[in-house]
């Protein structure tokens, strides 16, 4: 259990510096929120993932030079396979050994806190989303896959393997009723829900970690953003305003495990709904490449 949080803990800070490197690229406002979306997986991917291969223009080669070291796990004939080791507490990897004998002890027991902390963090989760199914199984079916319950406040997707779009009771009959449906059905076809379960699992295993809880906040926000930039994609100039108009019909609330239309802060959603503009083919090449090479820099381990 030890030697387990020992490499789960080098795992958080390489985590945590990718996630900030996110944040502030975030920052520029002209990067479209489904490409951030695609970024977010960068420091989630560091969180859940202890190797990688080694890269020359990475964020760990640069950081190497002054605080970290790689390990190599596995040396194959075309490439290696690496750890980046921010604590530099052990002298040998394979099994671990603690450069002083106390780390040892330090380790095993800071492993049984996390292991006992995050298991009960993990199955709340699972009771909270298995009663939240339970409470909706009764809601009166309309059409499709589109059903109504008087116990939310706003519309939601509800389930992963076979989602429903749950409406409140004042969504019945509303004017904008098919924008709300297309924003939902949007969750569904980007897997917002299925995303969002394995998001809040690895904040439940970094739970520890401070800016995993960060990270988590500000994805469910981003993810919210995209999918309205999603929706408006397929929207004439016209119909966005009636857009930005049922944001403002729909009560705001939280959903834990569901992808909800009023999931984000209303104001913010109206001022990128009005601002929007689509990619021309160049700024979609440009972003796109610009990603990779992010994606490049963030994920790579420096080289052994």
């Amino acid at each position: 259990m030890g030697d387990l949080f020992y490499w789960l803990f080098n795992m958080s800070i390489v985590g945590a510096l990718t996630g900030l490197a996110v944040v502030l690229i975030r920052l520029i406002k002209r990067i479209p929120r489904r490409w951030i979306v695609l970024l977010w997986a960068i420091p989630f991917l560091r969180f859940l993932i202890p190797v990688g291969v080694g890269g020359k223009y990475s964020l760990m080669t640069l950081l190497s030079r002054f605080a970290t070291r790689t390990v190599v796990v596995y040396e194959g004939e075309l490439t290696e396979y690496t750890a980046t080791n921010v604590i530099q507490a052990a002298k040998n990897y394979f099994p671990i050994t603690y450069k002083v004998d106390l780390l040892a002890d330090v380790f095993h027991y800071a492993g049984l806190v996390w292991a006992i902390i995050a298991a009960a963090l993990i199955l709340a989760m699972l009771i909270l989303y298995a009663a939240t199914i339970s409470e909706l199984r009764n809601a009166e079916y309309l059409r499709d896959n589109i059903y109504c319950s008087p116990k939310i406040s706003t519309p939601a997707v509800y389930g992963i393997l076979r989602p429903r779009i749950i409406l409140p009771e004042s969504c019945r009959d509303s004017e904008e009723l098919d924008l709300i449906v297309l924003h939902e059905r949007r969750h569904i076809h980007r897997l917002d829900n299925l995303w969002r379960v394995l998001a809040f699992l690895t904040a439940a295993i970094h739970w520890f970690n401070p800016a995993a809880w960060l990270f988590l906040k500000l994805y469910l926000s981003d993810a919210e953003l995209a999918c309205d930039e999603s929706v408006l994609s397929k929207l004439a100039a016209g119909e966005r305003k009636r857009y930005a108009h049922a944001l403002l019909n729909a009560r705001e609330g939280k959903t834990v495990f569901a992808s909800g239309f009023g999931g984000a802060r209303v104001r913010t959603r109206i001022e990128r709904i009005l601002s929007y503009r689509k990619m021309t083919a160049a700024s979609v090449i440009a972003s796109a490449a610009l990603l990779a090479a992010i994606a490049y820099f963030l994920l790579t381990n420096a080289s052994a």
